[in-house]
C-alpha cells in the first residue's frame, strides 16, 4: 500500500513531485520495498521518464532512486532496470558531475548482480563510453569508472567477452598512467585501476599488449618511487595500491623474462617489506611472490640478491607466517 501510494504521488505530476521522489528514495533503501516497487505496473517506466526529464532537480532525484534500486542483491530487481541502461550510459557524458557519478555507481552495482545487464551493456557501448570517461579531470569520476570496470572484469564471462574489448580500447594505456601517478594524485582511482589491471593479467593468457605498453618498467618505477619516499609510518591506504601493483608485476614477470629488469627493484622490495611488516603482514606474501618470480631461473637476479647483501633480511622473514616461511 505504502509503495503504491509513493508511486502514485510521483506519477501525479503535482508541484510536490520532487518531495514524493525524495520519500520514494528513502523507502527504496529497504530490500522488500525495492522488490515490491519493481513489481508495480509502470514503476520503472515512471522513474525512467523522470530520469530523462529536462528538469535537473527531478532528474537527479530520480537518479538517486535508481541508485538505491541498484543496491539490491536480487537479480530480478537489477533486471527490472534493463530499460534504463542506455540512458545511464548517455548521461555519463553530461555536464553534471553528481549525475555522472550516480550513473557510474548505479551501472557498477547493476553489473555485479545481473549477467543480463552485462550482456545488454556491451552492445550498447559501455567500453567505449568508459574509455572516454577515463579521460575526465575529476577524481570522483575516475574512481567511478574504475569501480564499473573492476566489476565487469570480475564477471565470469570477462575472459571471453569483456577483456578483449577492453584491450582493444584506449583504456589500458590510461589505466597504466593513472596507476603510475597514484603516489602523486587520485590514489582512490589508482587503487581501482590497479585491481582492474590485475584482473586482466591473471585472467588473460596473453598479455603482449600490456608488456608492449611498458607495464613492467612503469610498475617497477612506481615501486622504486614508493620505496624512495616511504616514511617511517606508511600513509593510511597505501597498502591498497601496493598489493595489486605487486601482483600485476609478479604475474607479468611469470609470462616474460626478467632481462633488463632494474636491479634496484630488489632493494625496493625489502624497503616496502619493512615498512608494511607490522601493520599489513599480508603484503609480505605479495612481496615474496614477486621475489620468487624474479629469482626463478634467473642467475643474475639471484647473484644480485647476494651481492646487494639482502640474504640476512630475507632470513629474518623465516618466522613471519607459515606461508611466508615456505616462500622464503
Amino acid at each position: 500500500g505504502q509503495v503504491l501510494e509513493l508511486l502514485r504521488g510521483v506519477q501525479r505530476g503535482s508541484e510536490d513531485r520532487r518531495r514524493w521522489l525524495s520519500r520514494l528514495r528513502w523507502a527504496l533503501q529497504n530490500e522488500d520495498t525495492q522488490q515490491k516497487f519493481v513489481r508495480l505496473d509502470g514503476s520503472i517506466r515512471t522513474l525512467t521518464g523522470l530520469f530523462t526529464s529536462s528538469l535537473a532537480e527531478l532528474q537527479l532525484e530520480a537518479a538517486r532512486c535508481l541508485h538505491e534500486l541498484s543496491h539490491s542483491s536480487v537479480p530480478a530487481v537489477a533486471e527490472a532496470c534493463l530499460p534504463v541502461t542506455s540512458y545511464l550510459l548517455t548521461y555519463l557524458s553530461g555536464h553534471s558531475l553528481e549525475l555522472t557519478e550516480l550513473c557510474l555507481y548505479t551501472l557498477g552495482n547493476l553489473v555485479v548482480e545481473s549477467e543480463a545487464v552485462r550482456k545488454q551493456l556491451l552492445p550498447q557501448g559501455i567500453i567505449p563510453v568508459l574509455a572516454s570517461c577515463i579521460q575526465s579531470p575529476h577524481e570522483a569520476v575516475l574512481e567511478g569508472v574504475g569501480y564499473v570496470l573492476s566489476q565487469l572484469l570480475q564477471a565470469k564471462e570477462a575472459p571471453t567477452d569483456i577483456i578483449p574489448l577492453v584491450l582493444d580500447s584506449a583504456l589500458p594505456q590510461h589505466m597504466l598512467q593513472l596507476v603510475c601517478s597514484g603516489l602523486k594524485a587520485a590514489t582512490g582511482a589508482a587503487v581501482e585501476f590497479a585491481w582492474c589491471l590485475h584482473y586482466i593479467i591473471c585472467r588473460h593468457k596473453d598479455n603482449e599488449l600490456l608488456l608492449a605498453l611498458g607495464a613492467v618498467p612503469a610498475l617497477t618505477s612506481l615501486l622504486l618511487d614508493l620505496a624512495a619516499q616511504i616514511p617511517q609510518e606508511a600513509p593510511e591506504g597505501l597498502e591498497l595500491l601496493v598489493c595489486p601493483v605487486l601482483r600485476c608485476l609478479s604475474n607479468l614477470l611469470a609470462q616474460t623474462d626478467c632481462q633488463g629488469l632494474d636491479r634496484r627493484l630488489l632493494i625496493a622490495l625489502f624497503l616496502i617489506l619493512q615498512c608494511f611488516l607490522q601493520q599489513h603482514p599480508f603484503l609480505i606474501h605479495e612481496c615474496l611472490w614477486l621475489l620468487n618470480n624474479l629469482t626463478a631461473d634467473d642467475p643474475s637476479c639471484c647473484s644480485a640478491l647476494l651481492s646487494l647483501d639482502l640474504l640476512p633480511a630475507l632470513l629474518q622473514l623465516l618466522t613471519c607466517s607459515q606461508m611466508g616461511t615456505v616462500l622464503v
